[in-house]
């Protein structure tokens, strides 16, 4: 451990890997604070810069922007009652009453810590579980690996907010997108209509900033400008909490970070299931469940700590198994795979210093992130009052340049322009995109998978019942479908019995 602590150090502490790391959170916390952006435009207009550099500091970019955006997002969601960032928006029930009663310092404050606290013990989980999990997995094999990734479709549409059979529907959009291309088997065009720049599939970047990027901007279009806010407002000695608020912060963010991290290193969950499950925690076990959503601490140091510990547990699933947990996690995982790096069991053995130097880097992000949201409160503050009209115009053409220098083909534009319009039909219909990032990336290795699974059995895909993983992995997938089924009319049903009782 100590050897592979060194070699992160000289991975994460070179000039390199500081610079990038530095701009990764700046930037992640620049998007978190700005409502209406959001995590997955950014990571797509910024993933064209990341393929002219390595592959280790493109992740630590990359990954900075993604933890950073977890910090900065409770800032809008506090002051402003508009998250900035999804996984944020439950910190706005609490948040912005704690503002309305002139604690914003005290707020932000207490966010600030419990995101440190829950991604310095989920960083912690991440270094010790990550390499047990990669032995386990050395025992895979293309059964394991189709009904894992089964599972984890399955999860993220299951789990995901909103209707089940929307997200499902995004999900196998995002599986047919993936067919397009060369069969690797036979060699056969399919879906390519006979365009050269079809043959090696839809191009990640194009969709992911068409899906993400031309949405926002689409949008965001007729927007008023932002509400009039005084940074002079927020001082640093507004910010000192009070001894009761430390006191009652410890256990929400120590049980918000159990449950972020557990949820954050199952597949298709999320960090915003876990700052929701979080919340809902903190409510049922206190004693007076009444003073949430009107100021309470515990509403946000507990969801900012899981949100924050599910960020970095996330990546244990994606850098050992090769199976993402989300739609961002997807994008990491395409960014890999560009680069020529397979994530799976073998990375951590393979390649030390790219697993090494990420979980380091993780480390230095996180206190940077601290001085970067306590200190420079006032900077982020100012941010929030950039005119839209001015924000936006400059999105698009960062999105067009960003498209354009990967294979500097007019095609990619068309793509481009092609899934903006399908991106912003999809959210017009409750559509989420996500999903579709999700089976975009993880279809091709599915199908892969599949392949050697009905070689290894001779076409007998009932065989796979007999290896114990894949039959649980199997018999956790129909449970989760059981269950999202099932469940809500299970609830429906039990407030009605508990009505019929309490009726005189």
């Amino acid at each position: 451990m100590m050897d592979n602590i060194a070699l992160g150090l000289s991975v994460a502490f070179s000039f390199e890997g500081l610079l990038y790391c530095t701009l990764g959170v700046v930037l992640g916390t620049f998007v978190g604070v700005l409502p209406g952006l959001g995590v997955m435009a950014t990571l797509a207009i910024l993933m064209p810069i990341t393929f002219h550099l390595p592959t280790v500091h493109a992740l630590i970019m990359l990954s900075g922007i993604y933890y950073g955006a977890a910090y900065g997002g409770s800032t809008a969601s506090i002051l402003l009652n508009l998250p900035g960032t999804a996984n944020t928006a439950i910190t706005c029930l609490d948040g912005y009453p704690m503002a309305q009663q002139g604690r914003a310092g005290v707020a932000l404050m207490m966010t600030a810590v419990a995101s440190f606290v829950g991604s310095l013990l989920g960083l912690l989980i991440l270094a010790t579980s990550a390499p047990l999990l990669a032995k386990i997995a050395l025992n895979f094999g293309s059964p394991e690996y189709f009904t894992l990734m089964l599972l984890g479709l399955f999860a993220a549409g299951m789990l995901a907010q909103g209707s089940h059979v929307r997200s499902i529907s995004s999900i196998f959009l995002g599986l047919l997108l993936g067919i397009v291309g060369t069969d690797i088997s036979s060699g056969v065009q399919r879906f390519t209509f006979g365009q050269p720049e079809l043959y090696t599939g839809l191009p990640l970047v194009a969709i992911s900033l068409g899906l993400f990027g031309l949405p926002e901007v689409i949008s965001n279009a007729g927007r008023s400008d932002n509400r009039p806010l005084e940074a002079s407002a927020i001082t640093l000695r507004s910010m000192l909490p009070a001894k009761e608020d430390v006191r009652r912060s410890i256990a929400p963010m120590l049980r918000g970070t159990g449950i972020g991290a557990f949820f954050g290193a199952l597949p298709g969950t999320g960090s915003l299931i876990a700052a929701f499950a979080s919340y809902v925690v903190e409510k049922k076990s206190h004693r007076t469940p009444e003073i949430f959503g009107k100021g309470a601490i515990e509403g946000i140091t507990g969801p900012e700590a899981a949100n924050n510990a599910a960020t970095q547990t996330a990546f244990i699933p994606t850098l050992t198994l090769g199976v993402p947990g989300d739609a961002i996690m997807a994008m990491m995982l395409g960014v890999m795979l560009i680069h020529g790096v397979t994530p799976g069991p073998r990375l951590i053995t393979e390649q030390p210093d790219l697993f090494w130097g990420l979980v380091v880097s993780f480390l230095i992000g996180n206190i940077l992130l601290v001085i970067l949201n306590i200190p420079l409160i006032g900077v982020w503050v100012r941010l929030l009052r950039i005119p839209y009209h001015m924000l936006f115009p400059a999105i698009l053409v960062f999105i067009c340049l960003g498209v354009y220098s990967v294979n500097y083909a007019v095609a990619d534009l068309v793509l481009v322009m092609f899934f903006g319009v399908l991106g912003y039909a999809m959210t017009l219909l409750r559509l989420e995109p996500a999903p579709l990032i999700l089976g975009l990336v993880l279809g091709p290795m599915l199908e892969d998978n599949l392949r050697r699974t009905l070689m290894i059995f001779r076409g007998d895909l009932w065989a796979i019942a007999d290896r114990p993983l894949s039959l649980l992995f199997l018999a956790s997938t129909l449970a989760i479908i059981i269950g999202s089924i099932l469940g809500p009319r299970f609830r429906t049903l039990l407030r009605a019995r508990q009505g019929m009782k309490q009726a005189p």
